[in-house]
């Protein structure tokens, strides 16, 4: 199954949707591309800028999200921008798309944009209801 940041960072903080997204990738090889791992250094980052956590706090989430078992790989980056110009949206999207393609996994996110861009794009999407 491939991850987003977008359920890491809900396991991690233990937010309200964490029983489900642990409920619905139980047993299942997570996967993501490269560029998610940036974007949970990012989500944190955000975090602390914004003050909703301390330096310890997103200390101790790195060291959480580090013990989640997840295969990162490579997506094709030319693909990847044709994606995201063909649907006007962010390459960090395109990538997961392509990820899910390329590799014929569905895609985990809480993000609804996300999630019906790669049910457009042939992806089978599991949403996990905020």
């Amino acid at each position: 199954m491939i991850v987003d940041a977008s359920t890491l960072v809900a396991v991690i903080a233990n937010e309200p949707e964490k029983g489900r997204i642990v409920e619905l990738t139980r047993g299942a090889d997570l996967i993501a591309p490269h560029s998610v791992h940036w974007e949970i250094g990012n989500a944190f980052s955000a975090m602390l800028k914004r003050g909703r956590i301390g330096i310890e706090q997103a200390l101790e989430a790195l060291a959480l999200y580090h013990q989640i078992p997840i295969r990162f790989v490579d997506v094709e980056l030319d693909r990847a921008l044709e994606i995201a110009d063909e649907l006007e949206i962010y390459a960090y999207d395109a990538y997961l798309i392509r990820c899910a393609q390329k590799y014929r996994h569905s895609l985990i996110t809480l993000d609804r944009a996300l999630m019906e861009t790669a049910k457009h794009m042939g992806v089978e999407a599991v949403e996990v209801a905020r």
